[in-house]
């Protein structure tokens, strides 16, 4: 089992060009986005958040259910979903505002103990910066790192929302001891204002590095291994990220290599297909409007 913790929100996408063009709602969120991907790639794969009652929040469940997620460690409340409203640029990318006061997320409290089989547990975005849910998922972050369990990180940057820059970047130097594998863009590492190897010797086994179009790159004590992008007409980049870190726990799973010992023994062999995955689906991700990460069918051979 692969946990997912954090948030599950309604990106507003548009549908046309100008400030007032329609808006279509999405169901989004990058932690929600990675267990919706690892479902359909196939890993058995829970989702630990809270999410409303309303109408968005079931709507949000229906996919994770129907995805094969499961829901059971999730929480429920009377507060409103949280929305997100894309704006894509001419080259796909995607940038974010967010209306975040008093929603459902913010509230997630730790639960008691991380489901049965739990092998890893994946965390990141905006659960990480709005309190008072930041710190219960940094305590969970803490706790299953304490308790020997594979954790990954994908801060995924929304600068918008971070009141304190270098409240945040000393924080987030905090996470890196109870960090299995760090996964970010080259726009969040340039945000961050570290290195791989700095993050490396605060306490990763791995870090790996987005470049858009030109590929993956994986830093680990052994050395360095990049591959390219996979080429494709980019309808829009939302989801894309998030699909990279579905694959990279994929295939470590796939690898039975979801620990620290069993991360620095993959070699360049295992560096090189693995990031090859993931390029390629993060690349179906691109070519399709909104966050509709691969199955695994589409990325066979």
């Amino acid at each position: 089992m692969i946990v997912v913790a954090g948030e599950a929100l309604i990106d507003l996408v548009p549908r046309g060009t100008g400030a007032l063009a329609a808006l279509q709602p999405a169901l989004g969120g990058g932690p929600y986005n990675t267990a919706v991907a690892l479902g359909r790639l196939g890993s058995p794969a829970a989702f630990c958040s809270r999410v409303s009652y309303d109408a968005f929040g079931e709507a949000l469940l229906d996919r994770l259910r129907e995805t094969g997620v499961d829901v059971s460690s999730v929480q429920r409340g009377t507060e409103p979903t949280t929305l997100a409203v894309a704006t894509v640029g001419a080259d796909g990318s995607a940038a974010y505002s967010f209306y975040v006061d008093g929603t459902a997320d913010r509230l997630f409290t730790p639960p008691s103990a991380l489901p049965p089989g739990t092998r890893a547990v994946s965390f990141g975005t905006c659960s990480l910066v709005l309190e008072p849910g930041a710190s219960a998922y940094e305590e969970l972050m803490r706790a299953a790192a304490a308790q020997g369990v594979f954790t990954a990180l994908d801060p995924n940057i929304r600068a918008g929302l971070i009141p304190d820059a270098d409240a945040y970047r000393a924080r987030f130097k905090s996470w890196l001891p109870s960090v299995s594998l760090l996964k970010l863009s080259e726009e969040d590492a340039r945000w961050l204002g570290g290195t791989p190897q700095e993050w490396l010797a605060a306490g990763p086994a791995a870090v790996v590095i987005t470049r858009g179009g030109d590929g993956l790159t994986a830093f680990t004590a052994d050395g360095e291994y990049s591959v390219p992008g996979e080429r494709v007409e980019v309808v829009d980049t939302i989801g894309a990220g998030d699909t990279v870190n579905a694959a990279l726990l994929h295939g470590l799973a796939a690898r039975d290599a979801l620990s620290v010992r069993a991360l620095a023994t993959l070699g360049p062999d295992g560096w090189t297909g693995l990031l090859g995955f993931a390029a390629r689906a993060a690349a179906v991700t691109c070519s399709r409007a909104g966050a509709e990460p691969p199955y695994a069918h589409e990325l066979e051979g």
